[in-house]
């Protein structure tokens, strides 16, 4: 497989970090080279947080991306930030639960999630980036979803046993709408 490159953005709390180590800790698991770099806004609290992943079965020469293949936005300053930046033909994944902006691109695959609804529905506000994970895995194939679930226990750590069932059920439930709602914006 080509190498995959993936922007997951938000706010700081929102699970970005997490939602990215959770899919270099599945590449690894699989065997491909996986690299994930952090990034931070400047403010102390409530700043934009994000991270870049890169999955790829060659030598990864640097996890800094311009355009990535894939984007995930969880809040309104990560969509005008990154919908402009996906790549053609790639994939940008929405929380349409904490965004208003409509996107106008016409050569992405565009899928509008509420994962921050979904994941209350869920009983769980915090797993809304489950949600959108599991959407985008659905969207893009970058890693099989079994092993996206297998990692979630690593990726948690020990002593988290009793959250790894309701991400698992986040992921589920994202995958199932993206397959619902995945479609080529057309223009």
């Amino acid at each position: 497989m080509e190498e995959q490159d993936i922007v997951i953005a938000g706010f700081g709390g929102q699970g970005v970090l997490f939602a990215g180590l959770l899919l270099a800790h599945a590449g690894l698991n699989v065997g491909r080279n996986v690299a994930w770099f952090p990034f931070y806004g400047p403010e102390m609290r409530g700043g934009t947080a994000g991270c870049i992943v890169v999955v790829s079965d060659d030598e990864i020469g640097s996890p800094i991306v311009g355009s990535p293949h894939a984007a995930v936005v969880m809040n309104e300053p990560s969509l005008v930030k990154w919908a402009p930046r996906v790549r053609p033909g790639g994939t940008l994944v929405v929380n349409s639960s904490l965004t208003t902006t409509r996107v106008e691109r016409t050569n992405i695959r565009l899928l509008e999630i509420p994962a921050s609804d979904l994941a209350a529905e869920i009983g769980n506000d915090r797993v809304a980036n489950m949600v959108a994970v599991g959407a985008l895995i659905a969207a893009t194939g970058v890693l099989p979803m079994e092993a996206v679930e297998a990692a979630i226990a690593e990726t948690l750590g020990p002593g988290k046993e009793r959250f790894v069932e309701p991400n698992r059920d986040a992921l589920r439930r994202g995958a199932a709408l993206a397959a619902e709602r995945s479609e080529l914006v057309a223009g």
